[in-house]
């Protein structure tokens, strides 16, 4: 008895802590790019250090995006709020969300863009 309670907790907090996976899995977010005309769009704060970072990235990449400043768009808060967002940088890269400061997994969707692949 003590072997499937041990079970069941450790399964429920797996599956606490991959939530975010799951529900990404799960679910496809709509691509709130193609309002925009760009391929990629940025939720973020302006005392954010990793958003800043972000930024430099982007700029790095030669990236074009729209960034929507969370605490002062309605529109950008609540499209941060259905791609999942719960701190920020979170962006949405060819359809794809990315949740933090994350170089690689955004020069990976970069170039994937850029490659069309």
């Amino acid at each position: 008895m003590k072997a499937i309670t041990s079970l069941i907790i450790i399964t429920l907090l797996f599956l606490y802590q991959k939530q975010d996976d799951i529900r990404d899995f799960i679910y496809t977010p709509p691509d709130y790019a193609e309002a925009h005309d760009v391929d990629v769009i940025m939720y973020g704060t302006t005392w954010c250090s990793y958003c800043a970072k972000t930024r430099l990235l982007l700029e790095e990449l030669d990236v074009t995006y729209f960034e929507y400043d969370v605490e002062n768009s309605s529109e950008g808060y609540q499209q941060y709020i259905d791609l999942g967002g719960r701190g920020v940088p979170v962006l949405q890269i060819g359809g794809e969300v990315v949740k933090g400061y994350n170089p690689a997994r955004i020069r990976k969707l970069v170039r994937k863009i850029d490659f069309g692949t």
